[in-house]
């Protein structure tokens, strides 16, 4: 990919997770973008009203099996490393989505979502951070403000 088409699907997924600011209970309102492996877009997603659905899961699972292989994820904020109710966290539906880099904004400060960086990179993945990251800071000073 190129750094401006980069620019673009981190453009975008700063507009999805705009789109859902204030709707998102305590958590916070993430975007995310996918591409294939030929780079074109291929689902997105914002975390859900109540923020119970995180915006990967919900980008990933619009998918057929096998569609994001070698593909590309740009989200926002830090894929989690824990879900705090359980269930798969966003770094682990993205290893299994097999895509095979994630681009994201900022990291995450929060205890369950530090730690999807590493778990993505021990798996061979490449990872990307700082893409807009002056954009991703200003949009989520309030919740880590709350951490």
């Amino acid at each position: 990919m190129t750094a401006k088409t980069d620019l673009q699907h981190m453009q975008r997924a700063l507009t999805l997770a705009r789109s859902q600011a204030g709707r998102t209970g305590k958590n916070p309102s993430v975007g995310c973008v996918i591409i294939d492996a030929t780079g074109i877009k291929i689902s997105e997603g914002a975390t859900g009203d109540g923020g119970a659905d995180h915006a990967e899961a919900l980008a990933l699972q619009t998918l057929k099996e096998g569609a994001a292989r070698g593909g590309t994820a740009f989200v926002t904020l830090e894929p989690c490393r824990e879900r705090s109710a359980g269930g798969k966290s966003c770094s682990e539906l993205l290893l299994a989505s097999g895509v095979s880099r994630v681009v994201c904004a900022i990291a995450d400060a929060h205890p369950n979502g530090s730690g999807g960086f590493d778990r993505l990179r021990n798996a061979g993945l490449d990872v990307d951070v700082g893409l807009m990251e002056a954009e991703a800071t200003e949009m989520y000073a309030d919740f880590f403000d709350e951490i």
